[in-house]
């Protein structure tokens, strides 16, 4: 048995053949801020009190959720859910107004009260496993054509191949049930009321195409359980976006053309800004080494993040 692959780019290269969500929303948003992330490696030197949170909140819902699609009554999942988490949060203390362990623990529990009785429930697969927390991997039917050594010919197609296929990957945090028909459900405590938002949306379009291949049937879209989380209250609201198979269809063709810049920024080791996003999502973590000279930005990086090594680098292929 050959050993998974460790990176996501081909041998030798910068040319990148698997992809995420993550990886792909970064190369949309800015080619700059897809070298500093994704290629060097640029990581910021103090813990994100926002990456915390959500990684804290998410996994305390998916211990909900396997509880309850084990049998265990509600309040006895919340009980377990919450000590667990207290424990696993017990050094959760950053300098911020709202996020703060307190705010994650009644995050949590009034996410939960809330939501007791929700008509979305787990989807129980074939094998008897419920769906929750569901990494996918497939492969397209193409793949990077800018380097010839890893392309060969196919004489049954009368034409030459990638030998490496594009890889889509990433993780669903909850396929469910609502009102009939299959949705992914998705946690957010990024705070957007906007529905909209989500319409269109790189990850939620990938988590809609993935959840086809998951089940191998149709999915009418992703459910966002969405989290404001302030400094004496949460406050919760869903929203749901559909996709068309056309939708899904016209997603697909435009990665083609992603891609082909992708591989394109690679060979020419170049990675241009897109100076306008830098005030976008709040502002880039880059837009302060972007508004330096070219000839001193090395240095500010040195200065004001950690590079991090290839292993520990964002890595589409590193499963959960």
């Amino acid at each position: 048995m050959t050993e998974a692959p460790t990176s996501p780019y081909l041998p030798s290269t910068n040319i990148q053949y698997a992809w995420d969500s993550t990886s792909l929303g970064y190369l949309k948003v800015c080619p700059r801020l897809y070298q500093y992330s994704m290629i060097e490696g640029w990581s910021s030197r103090e813990e994100s009190v926002h990456l915390r949170f959500g990684i804290e909140y998410h996994t305390a819902l998916q211990n909900y959720d396997l509880s309850r699609a084990a049998g265990i009554t509600h309040d006895d999942a919340v009980h377990d859910t919450v000590r667990e988490l207290s424990l696993r949060a017990a050094d959760f203390d950053f300098d911020h107004k709202t996020k703060t362990r307190a705010g994650l623990l009644r995050t949590v529990i009034w996410y939960l009260d809330k939501f007791k009785d929700d008509r979305a429930k787990t989807f129980i697969k074939s094998d008897g496993k419920p769906a929750v927390e569901q990494s996918f991997r497939f492969e397209l039917d193409w793949g990077p054509e800018a380097k010839s050594e890893y392309r060969h010919s196919d004489t049954k197609k009368g034409k030459i191949v990638p030998d490496q296929p594009y890889l889509l990957s990433g993780h669903l945090d909850r396929i469910v049930t609502f009102n009939d028909e299959l949705f992914v459900l998705d946690y957010k405590t990024v705070w957007s009321f906007w529905g909209k938002k989500w319409e269109p949306d790189n990850q939620m379009t990938l988590y809609s195409l993935a959840s086809k291949v998951v089940l191998d049937t149709p999915v009418r879209g992703v459910i966002i359980d969405m989290a404001q989380v302030k400094e004496h209250e949460t406050i919760f609201k869903r929203a749901i976006t559909y996709r068309t198979p056309d939708q899904l269809a016209e997603w697909l063709n435009d990665l083609h053309y992603w891609f082909a810049l992708a591989e394109q920024y690679a060979i020419a080791n170049y990675w241009p800004q897109n100076d306008t996003a830098c005030d976008k999502f709040g502002g880039c973590r880059f837009r302060a080494i972007c508004s330096k000279s070219p000839a001193v930005r090395e240095q500010f990086l040195e200065s004001n993040f950690n590079k991090l090594p290839p292993e520990e680098r964002w890595n589409p292929l590193r499963a959960r």
